[in-house]
């Protein structure tokens, strides 16, 4: 198995959900003693040439780290994930690109509530009109994601010990 697939989550001091890391990151973070184990993959585990190590989960920091900006950044590749990498309109995931909802040309500006995952020919056909003046029908409304939603729901398969971490109760976060 190759461990570069696998993550884990690290969690701030206090236990809040900071990001997700390799595990080699995770590892050195632990052997460096800048984290602690939370929780470990019982069914895995790292191994040197004389010694074996739990294959960590999820990981605490052991300092507080501040984090004033604990949003999601606006980029072409966590719009594609928010959207699960298909046109918006027809479904299919080839030939990606955005799409502005409003057009730029109108005062349609770059914000998450505008921006949609789009196939080319989708966005051709769009042109520079609006999806109702188009005739296309949007599959879901685009919407910002806060962090702890983004981790939980865009960052790709996520290990089970990670939910407890991740509930809705900190989505407010």
């Amino acid at each position: 198995m190759k461990i570069g697939s696998k993550r884990a989550l690290v969690l701030n001091q206090d236990y809040s959900p900071i990001t997700v890391c390799s595990i080699p990151k995770a590892f050195l973070l632990l052997y460096l003693q800048k984290a602690e184990l939370i929780e470990n993959n019982e069914s895995l585990q790292l191994r040197t040439v004389d010694r074996s190590f739990p294959f960590p989960s999820v990981i605490r920091l052991t300092k507080y780290v501040s984090m004033p900006y604990k949003g999601v950044m606006l980029t072409r590749q966590n719009i594609f994930k928010r959207d699960g990498h298909e046109c918006q309109y027809c479904g299919t995931s080839k030939d990606l690109t955005l799409d502005h909802l409003i057009p730029r040309s109108k005062g349609g500006k770059s914000l998450w509530t505008n921006l949609v995952t789009a196939c080319k020919r989708c966005n051709a056909r769009k042109g520079n009109n609006s999806p109702e003046e188009s005739d296309l029908k949007l599959k879901r409304r685009p919407f910002k994601p806060n962090y702890v939603m983004f981790i939980r729901d865009f960052s790709g398969q996520i290990d089970e010990k990670w939910m407890p971490f991740l509930k809705t109760k900190q989505l407010s976060a």
